[in-house]
């Protein structure tokens, strides 16, 4: 199959989980330079190299071929291609650099509507704006711990000393599980009213919150976390970008959030009487 070389904007960076090939991955999502929403998989983010290392609203290059998953916005990344623009894109002037970018992105305005075009367009991945969050539903995991296999995973890049030196090796910490699992109850308008969904949040950023909060507040950790979620950034102009499973195409997670400010209402203008 062959490769070529695309400019990505990253919107998205899953929180990472243990692979018995590349030790632990993330799954990364973001737009090319024509509009096309992109998905890159496997990327074994924290194992890269640092110059390498992209942040979400960060423009990369780098040789990318159609992956055999036959979702259409799947594609494979060379890792040792990346190459990473300076900055990011900047939240000035509400958020004018990006908001360049994301009107160029179709946005369903009800999952019914995403769902739809999956059927019938083959979609796996997409901005939808919810109507009104409803609530954040806070699940503790089945296990807080990794299991005996999956830590095998993990410790395999460990054991891997031709790829990566002793320092490089103890640099790298054992990826914490998240012990709770987030998800989003939400309302979008259809021709038959008000319907809810519940999706679960699997975005980076979730679970680098988390441990912040935790690390900051302790056991208080909760009620800052829900500030954020639940207050914060309904407050904005808050989408989802939305992702089907791989094994199970017809199930959706929310793999990133967007929160632009909201746009302010243009001036009206009155015309004169005289």
């Amino acid at each position: 199959m062959k490769s070529h070389v695309r400019r990505i904007l990253v919107l998205c960076k899953t929180y990472p989980s243990p692979s018995a090939k590349y030790s632990e991955t993330s799954c990364v999502a973001g737009m090319d330079e024509s509009g096309q929403l992109i998905r890159l998989y496997p990327v074994p983010f924290r194992l890269i190299e640092d110059n390498k290392r992209f942040k979400k609203w960060q423009w990369i290059s780098a040789r990318l071929e159609k992956s055999s998953d036959q979702r259409r916005e799947s594609h494979k990344i060379f890792v040792d291609t990346i190459q990473c623009d300076k900055d990011t894109l900047p939240t000035s002037n509400h958020w004018q650099a990006r908001r360049v970018w994301l009107d160029k992105l179709p946005v369903y305005d009800s999952f019914e509507a995403l769902e739809a075009a999956r059927q019938t367009d083959g979609v796996t991945l997409a901005l939808l704006k919810p109507k009104r969050i409803a609530a954040l539903e806070i699940r503790p995991v089945a296990s807080p711990d990794w299991s005996e296999e999956e830590k095998d995973k993990l410790l395999k890049m460990q054991l891997q000393g031709d790829l990566f030196s002793e320092d490089e090796r103890k640099s790298i910490t054992q990826l914490r599980k998240l012990p709770y699992d987030f998800y989003y109850r939400y309302e979008c308008d259809t021709a038959h009213g008000p319907i809810e969904h519940t999706h679960k949040i699997v975005d980076w950023e979730i679970g680098a919150l988390y441990w912040n909060t935790h690390r900051k507040h302790g056991q208080d950790w909760e009620k800052p976390f829900r500030a954020k979620l639940e207050d914060e950034l309904p407050a904005n102009d808050l989408m989802f970008l939305m992702g089907t499973i791989h094994r199970f195409p017809d199930q959706w997670l929310i793999v990133s959030l967007i929160y632009p400010p909201r746009q302010r209402p243009e001036p009206v203008l009155q015309e004169s009487l005289f």
